[in-house]
């Protein structure tokens, strides 16, 4: 993440997940002693604004919203509403990367802007990640695997060494994947559901082993 004097850091979504973003930049820029209050701001819709300050923390309406003055991170759990989103701010909108400090990260990773990486995850080596990521509590990606964009991994997925995922990718909560595969793009793998084939056909997938559940 670019720590910056003049730029504050802006939330894009006030959600569960955009909360939990906010506790994650806390820790991430307390060595710089700044005042998270005075740093850091939830933006939403003009329709969804209903409060003028959430945590403590001020929300403004995106109609407001003004790229220069900000750093931008979209913590929205949905990989297609963040890529939406993300398609429809700004094009000079400038997009920072959060990293919990108790994360492990070794130097051979390599993670996109825009991403969001929360508290307890493990990377290991050759990883390469893709933008707007969000890699969620205690979540761990082994050796040699390639990441696409708009990815989301909820807590506690655990992804085997040398696996290959497209855009958009939708990991639940205890998710798994057994070494050496590949998800193509614009696939959803439900809370505990266990990969252990590749997955070529877009869709939600559940159970152990996963199996097509919809499209």
């Amino acid at each position: 993440m670019r720590k910056s004097a003049e730029k504050n850091y802006c939330i894009v979504g006030a959600s569960g997940f955009a909360r939990e973003t906010l506790t994650c930049l806390i820790d991430a820029v307390a060595p710089s002693h700044r005042k998270i209050e005075e740093i850091a701001t939830f933006m939403v819709l003009d329709k969804d604004f209903d409060e003028p300050e959430i945590m403590g923390i001020p929300v403004m309406k995106q109609s407001t919203f003004e790229p220069e003055k900000f750093e931008v991170v979209v913590a929205i759990g949905d990989p297609k509403l963040r890529r939406k989103v993300v398609t429809e701010l700004p094009p000079e909108t400038c997009y920072t990367t959060i990293i919990h400090p108790s994360a492990i990260i070794s130097r051979w990773v390599q993670i996109g802007k825009g991403s969001i990486v929360t508290a307890g995850t493990i990377l290991t080596c050759n990883i390469t990640i893709g933008a707007h990521a969000h890699l969620n509590l205690h979540s761990t990606i082994g050796h040699d695997c390639v990441i696409g964009d708009y990815f989301t991994a909820a807590p506690a997925v655990n992804i085997s060494g040398n696996c290959l995922f497209g855009d958009c990718v939708n990991m639940g909560t205890n998710s798994s994947v057994r070494q050496g595969l590949r998800i193509c793009d614009n696939v959803t793998v439900g809370m505990g559901g266990v990969v252990t084939k590749d997955i070529d056909n877009a869709g939600v997938y559940v159970g152990n082993p996963v199996r097509l559940l919809s499209r």
